[in-house]
């Protein structure tokens, strides 16, 4: 996967890319970042990239010229390339939409600033909008970041384990059961023993009945897209039960 980014704040991303999983990632050359900065790409002594909006209001826009340069200069790859604005309008993120985008050879990020970008890109050349969430952040960079974040993960080999990214959270709808490791009893809490039993069908269903339990109880909203089995139905029907007592 190559991703290339577009900002006026490049230097945002350096210590992001050095750690973690993007940066074994890249050090491992399974990913390749690219950052462009959009002030290389501004005319004029002050290489201003933003200017007052026609018709009036508060604060600025950025100009539509540097961002087309810059992104004119991104060399693209094998005409598997999407661009995307990050921008509140945008898409919201979730799970099934990173796996589609980690089927592109190539991500072009653009981030925007202040009150946005002229519409004029987003009308020309941007095919994609994408957003993190419902509120403000000062700009798209973060929302770059999450996003190389969230996909990088899904690309083959980036992970230790082949299972690892499929038994996330939200990967089949559902929250992730709880998790444990050593000392087997912290401040006198015990592990499960189930656990510790060795059982493997055991381990499975206990982590299964927890896993619904838990998004059950946090965030119910996603058991309807949840593509459910029968046997997850009749767990549900168990936990409600249990729940509502004698």
């Amino acid at each position: 996967m190559k991703f290339d980014v577009l900002t006026i704040f490049p230097e945002m991303f350096s210590s992001f890319l050095r750690f973690g999983v993007l940066g074994r990632a890249i050090e491992n050359e399974l990913v390749d970042v690219g950052l462009v900065n959009i002030r290389d790409f501004a005319k004029g002594a002050h290489k201003t990239t933003d200017d007052r909006p026609y018709g009036g209001g508060e604060g600025m826009v950025m100009k539509a010229g540097p961002i087309h340069r810059a992104l004119n200069s991104v060399e693209r790859v094998n005409g598997r390339s999407l661009v995307a604005l990050l921008c509140p309008q945008g898409k919201r993120l979730d799970q099934p939409t990173a796996w589609e985008l980690s089927n592109w050879d190539q991500l072009i990020l653009i981030c925007g600033r202040y009150e946005g970008v002229d519409e004029r890109i987003r009308l020309t050349s941007i095919d994609r909008e994408l957003s993190i969430g419902d509120y403000v952040l000062s700009g798209g960079e973060l929302g770059a970041m999450v996003l190389m974040e969230v996909i990088s993960r899904l690309i083959p080999g980036v992970l230790g384990g082949e299972r690892s990214n499929i038994e996330d959270s939200f990967e089949e709808g559902l929250l992730e059961y709880p998790q444990y490791t050593r000392p087997r009893v912290f401040q006198e809490k015990e592990v499960p023993p189930v656990l510790l039993s060795g059982d493997h069908e055991k381990i499975r269903l206990w982590r299964r009945r927890a896993s619904l339990k838990r998004t059950a109880l946090k965030r119910p909203d996603l058991l309807a897209n949840a593509g459910l089995t029968s046997e997850d139905e009749r767990i549900l029907q168990e936990i409600k039960k249990d729940s509502e007592g004698p």
